[in-house]
């Protein structure tokens, strides 16, 4: 009998955008009502979700995008920027870790560009129509969300005092924006505008526009100004200066680029992920092990999902030490594979899963990290830092949510946002842009944004596969998902903000829609949990042994027993993990469906 559902699964054949956020979806499905394909409703929506998200993502961060065009095998496009030329362990002496906010940790910007190879090589419309909703909502305002308002009046100090870029875009009239409020930001419309003016002025062919605009932005005034706002110290979120490693000269060295995925199979499917430069695999390990463990077998006989499903202990203990056991073969092994060498073949064959699977205890929680030994290979173990030594609340796995009264204002961290897409050809597209948070570094005048803080997820150390190093990927949390059945098409696009919790909330949706759940919406539904039992990705990369964060509705019979076992359970608000989007397509009827997570109040999906 099917379970409750916070909304109906959309469904139609005409296209499909869910996201996480109403007008980013809305953006796109128009694009797809004037004639446009997935890529350019999937573009439309990232740039609105640069304007109407900004405290989650930015034109200064980054997007993986993995995405299938009809008729062709899935591929990735590596948005994510590399440090700057200048970027090494030495230019950070004195630090242990790479701080969380401010210039030093910027990287180079890449969401712009990579949209703009998207649109290129796989959109139909130009530049001004793919930027024409973002313009509209920067020039004429935007609805501001209680997280945007909270985010700023956290930050108010910090922007009144050493950031005053910011505190021109975001506190109008030096006051903190109303909830629901409509919040203007005229600096990044004028940006645009001036790219499509440049686009355009180079010709009529929508080809030699998009590379004109790519120019503006790299080579052109962006990078000019970012150059020279750089060129001499910026103050961080605690007033002190830091002259930055960035460089106009790293933008115009960069460009986003194309590769292929990495995929397990996984019964009749293949899911799809980034190389280890992202920490997408960990989701292919977990799945791994979910088969090994016999987590598919359990969910297909128990196959309960739903708002009003009750969530097996068995199925959460399985799951989260299945998680535990990849998260620290992520720290031990993923990086860029350009720059070190990921044993990756090992590390996601089944037969290192069962190897892996049998140190899982049924009856007990591991409190330890276990990375594995792939080829006999020695792992890096980074260094812990207990979450009791350092401030925050990871209760909800989205770094936005801090205890406020423990830290400084400048530790608020961003999050990140998430958007899939697909159209009646059978174009598919998921993607995750983030960073560029306006808690990141001081907004940059001239052009209405700030930059990001990707780099403080390298380690400072050379033995660490993620260690800093000159233009290098560093290895995010940024995870998208695309999912094929055997003749290779495309059946589901999915994926969440959250951080390291990512790949822990996309992969129990994953394992349900892949066991029983027909209804999108009941899977992204369903009581979530997660662990932050290993190294945060973001400062101060927190710790937290044995951790397990449950939503209340898994039932307290559940929470009980999860308990018994060891683990150190926290039961997190009501509707509080995770924001789910997914689209999904059915090849032989042409069926499109989309869902997007209630929780968080401002994710929808659109259709027809």
């Amino acid at each position: 009998m099917p379970g409750f559902t916070t909304r109906p699964q959309l469904s139609g054949d005409f296209g499909m955008v869910a996201s996480t956020h109403w007008l980013a979806s809305a953006a796109g499905m128009s694009l797809l009502e004037r004639g446009g394909n997935a890529f350019d409703a999937a573009v439309a929506a990232g740039f609105t979700l640069q304007v109407v998200e900004p405290h989650l993502n930015g034109p200064g961060g980054e997007v993986p995008v993995i995405f299938q065009a009809a008729g062709r095998n899935p591929r990735v496009l590596c948005g994510q920027g590399v440090s700057p030329a200048s970027a090494n362990i030495d230019a950070f002496a004195g630090m242990d870790r790479i701080p969380g906010s401010g210039v030093l940790a910027a990287t180079v910007p890449g969401s712009f560009d990579a949209w703009m190879l998207l649109l290129r090589d796989h959109g139909t419309m130009t530049v001004r129509e793919v930027l024409e909703h973002a313009v509209g909502l920067a020039e004429r305002g935007y609805p501001v969300l209680p997280r945007i308002a909270a985010a700023i009046e956290l930050l108010r100090p910090v922007f009144t005092q050493h950031w005053a870029g910011s505190a021109a875009v975001y506190l109008p009239h030096n006051t903190v924006p109303a909830a629901r409020s409509r919040l203007r930001n005229p600096a990044l419309a004028a940006t645009y505008r001036r790219i499509v003016e440049e686009a355009e002025a180079a010709g009529g062919d929508r080809e030699t526009q998009i590379e004109a605009a790519r120019r503006s932005w790299s080579q052109g005034f962006v990078a000019e100004a970012v150059g020279a706002f750089l060129s001499s110290p910026v103050p961080n979120g605690r007033g002190e200066p830091e002259q930055a490693l960035l460089t106009a000269a790293d933008m115009a060295d960069w460009s986003a680029s194309y590769e292929d995925t990495v995929g397990v199979t996984h019964g009749a499917h293949t899911v799809h992920k980034t190389g280890p430069w992202g920490q997408g695999p960990a989701m292919l390990q977990q799945l791994r092990l979910a088969e090994a463990l016999g987590i598919d077998a359990d969910l297909r006989e128990r196959g309960v999902f739903g708002a009003d499903a009750r969530v097996d202990a068995d199925f959460v203990h399985r799951v989260t030490e299945g998680a535990k056991l990849a998260f620290a073969d992520r720290e031990a092994w993923y990086g860029d594979p350009d720059h070190t060498d990921v044993p990756l073949k090992e590390l996601l064959s089944a037969s290192y899963a069962a190897e892996r699977a049998r140190v899982v205890d049924d009856a007990r929680a591991s409190r330890d990290q276990r990375p594995g030994t792939p080829g006999g290979r020695a792992p890096f173990v980074p260094p812990l830092y207990l979450a009791g030594d350092t401030p925050g609340d990871r209760t909800t796995g989205e770094p936005t949510v801090r205890n406020a009264a423990a830290s400084h204002p400048a530790d608020q961290r961003g999050d990140t946002c998430h958007l899939d897409v697909v159209d009646a050809h059978g174009n598919m597209v998921s993607a995750t842009p983030s960073g560029g948070w306006l808690s990141s570094s001081p907004v940059i005048p001239e052009l209405g944004f700030p930059l990001g803080t990707r780099a403080q997820m390298f380690w400072l150390d050379p033995a660490s596969p993620n260690a800093l190093a000159p233009r290098r990927r560093p290895r995010t949390t940024l995870s998208p998902t695309l999912v094929t059945r055997e003749d290779g098409q495309a059946v589901l696009a999915i994926g969440t903000p959250g951080g390291d919790q990512q790949d822990q909330w996309t992969t129990t949706a994953v394992l349900r829609i892949l066991n029983g759940a027909t209804d999108l919406q009941e899977a992204l539904d369903t009581p979530m949990f997660h662990t932050n039992a290993f190294p945060s990705s973001f400062h101060p990369r927190e710790t937290v042994p044995g951790d397990l964060v449950v939503e209340p509705g898994v039932g307290e019979d559940t929470i009980d027993e999860l308990r018994r076992r060891g683990h150190e359970v926290q039961v997190a608000e009501p509707w509080s993990l995770g924001r789910l989007a997914a689209v999904g397509r059915d090849p032989e009827s042409g069926e499109l469906r989309a869902a997007a997570d209630a929780r968080g109040g401002q994710g929808y999906a659109a259709g027809r």
